[in-house]
């Protein structure tokens, strides 16, 4: 998939992943009930973060790493009808690792 959008210095660009249905007790829990995951797959990165001295800070997360980050972390975007989060490296808990 190839996203038309570069996010600009430590910003980056997730797709949040489904949770799997979960019963408790043979209870299905409805849709507009669940939370929204907190957990999703990164698909573009910043350049990274700007330096007070001009330098270039890298990026601890590349592209295809999943990640976890706040309930309300990031700011939602739509793009060619997919639902997106756009949010800064410092707004990520952590990388997991596979």
């Amino acid at each position: 998939m190839a996203i038309k959008v570069r996010p600009l210095h430590d910003r980056l660009i997730v797709q949040r992943l489904e949770e799997e249905e979960q019963q408790v007790g043979g209870i299905i829990i409805p849709d507009t009930a669940k939370e929204k995951p907190q957990q999703g797959r990164v698909v573009a990165v910043g350049k990274g973060k700007v330096k007070e001295d001009g330098g270039l800070q890298p990026m601890d997360v590349a592209e295809g790493d999943t990640i976890l980050f706040g309930k309300y972390s990031g700011q939602e975007i739509k793009l060619d009808g997919e639902e997106y989060l756009i949010m800064r490296e410092d707004e990520v808990l952590g990388v997991v690792q596979q």
